[in-house]
């Protein structure tokens, strides 16, 4: 045996340290906390930035197919609400449906476009519902632009 495992366990550890650990951990634990809730908010946010990203997308395409008579614009947004709106994570605070914004613009010199702009209030578990509270809601947008076929 070591001369160490001879000793008691009282005798080894001295009197004013036997309930530092548990002090420390209570002075730690809200940081780790907020990276925890922080680092989920934050990978929330970025995949619905995607989501919203790809529903611009899709909308753009499917409002510049060649088609006769052309695609109206109810149709372009029931096509990028159709996308968004089951994929993005709400956690049910939020079941509004995305802002969209469609312009078709032409240019004087070159071919015309159609611009798709996808917006969403992002809630989030803590840094969304903690920046609405502030006042500034973190608002997500995406912009997809498309030259007519």
């Amino acid at each position: 045996m070591t001369r160490c495992s001879q000793i008691p366990r009282k005798a080894r550890m001295p009197q004013g340290q036997r309930g530092a650990a548990v002090v420390e951990f209570a002075l730690i634990l809200p940081i780790l906390l907020a990276l925890l809730v922080g680092g989920i908010d934050a990978s929330l946010a970025l995949y619905d930035k995607a989501v919203i990203t790809n529903a611009s997308r899709e909308g753009a395409r499917a409002g510049i197919v060649a088609r006769n008579p052309p695609v109206s614009h109810q149709a372009i947004l029931d096509v990028v609400n159709a996308y968004a709106k089951p994929a993005l994570v709400s956690f049910g605070a939020n079941t509004a449906d995305p802002t969209v914004s469609i312009q078709k613009i032409t240019p004087l010199n070159s071919d015309p476009f159609l611009k798709v702009t996808v917006s969403y209030t992002f809630q989030g578990i803590g840094l969304g519902s903690l920046l609405q509270s502030l006042g500034q809601p973190m608002v997500l947008q995406a912009t997809t632009s498309m030259v007519y076929e």
